[in-house]
């Protein structure tokens, strides 16, 4: 039986333990994080039909149904609106993802941290908080060993780098593998939806997504989360995303209020509700992250070492694919070390298959977002003009939608070749 270490308790590396542990695959999991309910990251995430297929994938029968019962209510379409609050063209779900019957095709808003919990959730002998990874080495066997900073050490079959786009296992691994600065950050920030709240947040702020176009080099995406049962938890998330140099160096030493005050600055001329909007979200709730990219690499050759998510193929946020393309990461390897375990494969063509189709999708996802993110900060009037044009347009001609966004979420979630046959 194949013994595999993780490393990183994240969404991608819980959602491998989980898979592994469903085919009855032993499985360790080294966090760093002190404890459990260290993280407080409840933001939402938009997991699209392939990050769905891939839980359905990872998950037992028990845990996916606390997914779909935990995941926020769907709909309210994608708005893009001016910052005085015009919705240019408003694209419903049915065009971003057609209804499918299999509830693994579907879309679903989700709290990161319930999702978190949803996939910690019968792994407590299994995930060992407090370690924090320094390096590895391989046996002459090719075995791999991780060392942790408190001078500990496990040994298993296989190594899998989950740690984040500032990975330690890939720094070793592909040290040829590199980030960069994606010129841009992003400020996160949650308005609690309430009856308050409610009473003065415009229609379409209070529903769906939306992107606030401003013709600048910077933009503005919301989404609200709103649970299936009423719990008073309901939210509104809100990403302000500017150029680096419209705000401080390090902005993420900054607390919740300067934070606030530099957006504030960017947005005077915005619709009074907009800058309502920041002005009340909690300061404690708002923090700033700077974007980065990973630069693709060339192809290497397989070792019982490997990596998924951010650690290989981080991205921004723009298009919110991070966590789906992580997602899809740990169905892929899961399939591929299952059939390792089996006998059906040798270990290391497994592994190298994992990563020749990994590299293919992740990039191009990373591409994606890039390629997001840079029309969001465009600043060129003309451009600018001709899109809100267009957009427009969109907005009058049902056709016109379909033709242009259509594929935009299609292309990204749709079902490649190892899905389909699984």
């Amino acid at each position: 039986m194949i013994d595999v270490l993780i490393i990183g308790g994240g969404i991608g590396g819980l959602a491998l333990a989980q898979g592994l542990r469903r085919h009855g695959i032993a499985v360790t999991v080294y966090e760093r994080d002190r404890h459990r309910d260290e993280r407080v990251d409840r933001y939402r995430l938009a997991i699209n039909p392939a990050g769905s297929r891939s839980l359905r994938a990872c998950l037992p029968d028990r845990h996916w149904q606390a997914f779909t019962d935990t995941a926020g209510r769907p709909g309210g379409g994608f708005g893009f609106l001016g910052t005085d609050l015009r919705t240019l063209v408003l694209v419903e779900d049915a065009v971003m993802y057609p209804a499918d019957p299999d509830p693994a095709g579907r879309a679903y808003p989700v709290d990161r941290q319930t999702l978190r919990g949803v996939l910690l959730d019968g792994l407590d002998d299994a995930v060992h908080y407090d370690k924090a990874f320094e390096r590895y080495e391989l046996t002459a066997d090719g075995r791999p060993t991780a060392h942790f900073t408190d001078g500990t050490s496990a040994s298993g079959d296989v190594l899998v780098g989950a740690d984040g786009i500032n990975s330690r296992v890939r720094a070793q691994y592909l040290p040829a593998a590199t980030q960069r600065d994606a010129g841009a950050v992003g400020v996160g920030l949650k308005l609690p939806l309430n009856d308050d709240t409610r009473a003065w947040l415009p229609a379409r702020l209070a529903e769906g997504m939306n992107l606030v176009l401003t013709g600048a080099p910077h933009f503005l995406f919301t989404s609200v989360f709103e649970r299936q049962e009423p719990t008073g938890d309901d939210y509104l998330l809100c990403a302000f995303v500017a150029r680096n140099d419209l705000f401080a160096s390090r902005p993420e030493r900054l607390d919740g209020q300067r934070l606030k005050a530099y957006v504030a600055e960017l947005i005077t001329d915005w619709h009074p509700a907009l800058r309502q909007m920041v002005d009340e979200c909690p300061p404690h709730e708002v923090s700033a992250f700077p974007f980065q990219a990973s630069d693709r690499p060339a192809p290497w050759a397989p070792s019982r070492v490997t990596v998924l998510g951010d650690a290989v193929h981080g991205m921004p946020p723009a298009g919110g694919n991070g966590a789906n393309t992580a997602l899809r990461d740990a169905a892929l390897l899961t399939r591929q070390l299952s059939l390792a375990d089996g006998g059906h494969l040798p270990l290391l063509d497994a592994i190298g298959d994992y990563e020749t189709e990994m590299r293919e999708y992740g990039f191009h996802a990373v591409e994606l977002a890039m390629r997001t993110l840079r029309q969001g900060l465009t600043s060129n009037p003309v451009t600018v003009g001709l899109t809100r044009g267009w957009f427009s347009l969109c907005g009058i001609a049902a056709p016109l939608r379909r033709m242009t966004f259509g594929a935009s979420w299609a292309e990204i979630s749709a079902p490649r070749r190892w899905e389909r046959s699984a």
